[in-house]
């Protein structure tokens, strides 16, 4: 017996797939972006404010659709809480790694290069749940690439906070808080994908639909690409 409210549910998480997926069609230019007001605090602070910067972290992640269309890629086919928890917890200390030296270290990278990376790693675990590595005969390791996948997406939030400029006056405490908001936000998100995730694996749509649904994924990964490498190349045409 299927339940309404199972029901209910499954048509809402193909649904935030697809929502997910169009957004990075029509707006790649916001991947990982900092603007308005939250940048204009950022390049303006002076001095250790640890609640704003973990509000921040928290809101990037939530609504970074780049990490969010990667972790669903990721957690697609895991049905053990045990195997979500090590793939996100890979996930986290890459993002961290590389968001943490990025900054206080000054190490830098050009952001569109960065930014595609992060679209390739979405067509990347979109072609490995399509069965595309087995039916080449590659053998990868899928939690080493998730960790490394996540150093990249790390380091793409790096690159706009230095563009930003911090005042360096706090910036250790501002940056672990960030990171903190960063995880924080990233737990919750999980856990609504997977609450979505669940609903909809009770009913047989589930199986018949995760082939198109992974076309997606890979198209929207494939769209970040390619706006980002366009970027890159129009800027060194400049």
């Amino acid at each position: 017996m299927k339940t309404t409210d199972t029901g209910l549910m499954a048509p809402v998480a193909r649904r935030l797939l697809v929502a997910a997926a169009l957004l990075a069609a029509c707006g790649a230019s916001l991947a990982h972006g900092i603007a308005g007001g939250d940048a204009a605090f950022v390049a303006g602070n002076h001095g250790v404010q640890a609640i704003p910067y973990l509000y921040l972290g928290a809101k990037h992640m939530v609504t970074g659709y780049d990490h969010l269309l990667f972790l669903a890629g990721v957690i697609f086919f895991l049905y053990r809480v045990r195997d979500v928890a090590l793939y996100a917890t890979l996930f986290a200390i890459g993002h961290s790694t590389t968001l943490l030296l990025g900054v206080l270290a000054n190490v830098r990278a050009d952001a569109h290069v960065v930014d595609a990376l992060i679209g390739f790693s979405v067509v990347y675990k979109a072609f490995e749940n399509l069965g595309g590595f087995a039916r080449l005969g590659w053998r990868l390791d899928t939690r080493a690439a998730v960790l490394l996948f996540g150093l990249a997406h790390g380091f793409g939030l790096a690159t706009k906070l230095q563009d930003l400029h911090p005042a360096r006056d706090g910036l250790v405490a501002n940056m672990i808080s960030f990171n903190i908001g960063v995880e924080l936000g990233q737990f919750c998100a999980l856990a609504l994908i997977l609450i979505a995730f669940d609903a909809w694996r009770r009913r047989a749509s589930f199986l018949q639909a995760a082939w198109g649904t992974n076309v997606l994924l890979m198209a929207a990964g494939f769209t970040l690409m390619g706006y980002q490498l366009a970027g890159y190349f129009v800027a060194r045409g400049t």
